[in-house]
C-alpha cells in the first residue's frame, strides 16, 4: 500500500481542550472540505489504520469551536477544515493538503487545556495553508516514495523482523525548516485567537515525556505511529516555541480554559478499545473473539490496525500475531511450508495440540534473524505466531513456547469484566501525593510516570490541594 497523499503526522502534539467564546468573524467558518476520489480513499485508510472514528458530541463541539475561532484569527479564514477524532489511543494528528484534520483521542486524553489543542491544530492548519502537504504529495509522486503498509509477511525474512515493531500508516514526514515554519505560523494563529501562545512549547515537552515512557526499551521505534517519528520534540524546537510566543504574549492571549476542557474529556476511553482487543500489561485480550494470551515477562506488547506487536527489551527478539486466511480443507502443517515466507525450514514442520487447539510449527531463518512460527486453529479462524530473534537460544525458545501455550478461551466472566480504561477528572484533596493518586491508576505501566504526563507535570513536580488532575481508571 502506498499514500496516494503525503500526510503531516504529528501525532503526540497538543491537548485537546474547550474553546472559549468565538472571536469575531463576519461569517462562520467553512467546514465543507473538497473531496476528491484520492482524498476519499486516504480518509478510508486513515480510519481502517486507526480504529474508525470515536463518536463523542462533547469532544466534537469543542474542537468545532476551537477550530472556528482559529480560522477567523488565520489570514486564510476562507479555508475550509474538517476534523475527524480517530478511535486510538496513539497519540497523534495529521492533516491532508485539503484541510482534513484527524485527531486521536490519545492526543485529545494527553491534552492538558484548550491553548494545547489550539496550537496542534493550528500547526496542522499551517501545514495546510503553507502548502506544506501539497509539496510532501509532488515530491513524492516526482521521486516515487513508497510508504509500504505491511499487512501480511513479507517473503524477505529480514524485512519482515523489521516490520514487527513498525506495521502501522507511517505518514510522510515535513523537513525541519517546514517544521519550524508550522510552528512559527500556529503560535501566530492560536495568539491572534487570544490562545496562550505557550501552548506549543508545553506540549512539545508535555509530548516528549509521553514519548520516554515507551522508548528506551528496544532499539526498534516504538513510537512509528506517532507525532514524534517524524516530528521530533528537540530541544531547539521547545526554545523556538517558547520564543516566538514571547512576541505574541499578552494579557489578551493568555487563556488556557482547563476547567472547561477537563470537563470535555472527562470519561474519554484511554488506551485501546477491547472490542477490537486489547493489551493489559503482557497479556493481550479480545472479548468479542473470546481468546487470551500472554507475552514473556520482558516483552513489551502494542495492538496495532493488523497485528499484535511484541519486542522484547533491547530489541534482540520480537513477535507478531496476527489472523491469516488459511482454507479448511488445507493443513496448518501445509500452511507453514506453502512459500509464503521464505527460509521456512520445512523439515522442521510439525503437527501439534495448544491447550485442545489443532496446530502447527516450523522454523526459518534469514540472515540476521532466526524464526518459529506458529499456525493454530480456533473455530474457523487461523491464528500466526511468528518470533523473531537474533540469535537462537534457549531462551528464545522458551518465550516462543510458554507465549504459544498461553493461548486459550476467556472465560464469560473474562469477557464481561474487559471494558475499556477511562480518563477520570477528579480534585485534589489535602494530603493528596502525585504517588498517591497514580496508585489510583488502573491498567496501565508505569503509573507515577504516566499521571506526570498526563497532567503536564515534570519530574519535580508537585500536585496542590484543589488541583484539577486527570486519572485512569477502569
Amino acid at each position: 500500500m502506498c499514500l496516494a497523499l503525503a500526510l503531516s503526522a504529528c501525532g503526540d502534539m497538543a491537548r485537546f481542550q474547550n474553546a472559549s467564546p468565538a472571536t469575531t468573524a463576519s461569517a462562520k467558518p467553512n467546514r465543507n472540505v473538497a473531496q476528491t476520489p484520492a482524498t476519499e480513499r486516504e480518509h478510508e485508510r486513515i480510519l481502517s489504520s486507526y480504529g474508525g472514528t470515536y463518536e463523542d458530541p462533547k469532544l466534537e463541539a469543542l474542537i468545532g469551536k476551537t477550530v472556528d475561532r482559529l480560522v477567523a484569527a488565520s489570514d486564510r479564514p476562507d479555508q475550509a477544515y474538517k476534523v475527524t477524532i480517530l478511535n486510538s489511543g496513539a497519540v497523534n494528528a495529521f492533516a491532508l493538503p485539503t484541510g482534513q484534520l484527524y485527531v486521536t483521542r490519545g492526543l485529545i486524553a494527553l491534552a492538558s487545556d484548550t491553548s494545547e489543542l489550539s496550537s496542534v491544530l493550528s500547526h496542522e492548519m499551517a501545514h495546510v495553508l503553507a502548502k506544506h502537504a501539497s509539496i510532501r504529495e509532488d515530491q513524492a509522486r516526482q521521486a516515487a516514495v513508497v510508504t509500504r503498509v505491511v499487512t501480511d509477511m513479507s517473503s524477505d525474512p529480514d524485512l519482515t523482523a523489521l516490520a514487527l515493531a513498525k506495521t502501522k500508516l507511517t505518514m510522510a514526514s515535513f523537513s525541519r525548516t517546514q517544521e519550524f515554519e508550522a510552528d512559527g505560523i500556529g503560535v501566530g494563529i492560536s495568539a491572534r485567537a487570544h490562545f496562550d501562545p505557550f501552548g506549543a512549547s508545553r506540549f512539545l515537552s508535555a509530548m516528549e515525556r509521553n514519548a520516554a515512557l515507551k522508548v528506551g526499551k528496544t532499539a526498534l521505534d516504538p513510537r512509528a505511529q506517532d507525532f514524534l517519528s517524524s516530528h521530533p520534540a528537540t530541544p531547539e524546537r521547545v526554545r523556538n516555541a517558547q520564543a516566538t510566543a514571547r512576541q505574541y504574549a499578552s494579557p489578551e492571549s493568555s487563556e488556557r480554559d482547563r476547567e472547561t476542557y477537563l470537563a470535555a474529556i472527562d470519561n474519554i476511553v484511554y488506551g485501546e478499545d477491547p472490542s477490537e482487543g486489547f493489551v493489559r500489561g503482557r497479556r493481550f485480550l479480545h472479548p468479542k473473539l473470546g481468546f487470551t494470551f500472554a507475552a514473556p515477562d520482558t516483552f513489551t506488547l502494542d495492538n496495532t490496525a493488523q497485528a499484535v506487536i511484541g519486542v522484547r527489551e533491547g530489541g534482540t527478539q520480537a513477535m507478531r500475531f496476527d489472523v491469516v486466511r488459511v482454507p479448511a480443507e488445507q493443513s496448518l502443517g501445509d500452511y507453514l511450508s506453502s512459500g509464503w515466507m521464505e527460509g521456512v525450514d520445512k523439515a522442521s514442520t510439525e503437527d501439534l495440540t495448544i491447550n485442545g487447539f489443532p496446530a502447527a510449527s516450523a522454523t526459518a531463518r534469514g540472515e540476521q534473524w532466526q524464526f518459529k512460527v506458529y499456525a493454530l486453529r480456533f473455530g474457523s479462524d487461523v491464528y500466526r505466531f511468528i518470533f523473531a530473534a537474533r540469535q537462537k537460544t534457549t531462551e528464545s525458545d522458551r518465550n516462543a513456547r510458554e507465549t504459544v501455550n498461553s493461548f486459550r478461551r476467556l472465560t464469560l466472566e473474562e469477557i464481561q469484566a474487559a471494558r475499556p480504561l477511562r480518563i477520570k477528572v477528579i480534585t485534589v484533596q489535602p494530603g493528596d501525593t502525585v504517588e498517591s493518586l497514580s496508585h489510583r491508576m488502573a491498567g496501565i505501566d508505569r503509573p507515577a510516570e504516566r499521571f506526570r504526563a498526563l497532567n503536564g507535570l515534570d519530574s519535580h513536580a508537585q500536585v496542590k490541594p484543589r488541583d484539577r488532575v486527570k486519572i485512569v481508571v477502569d
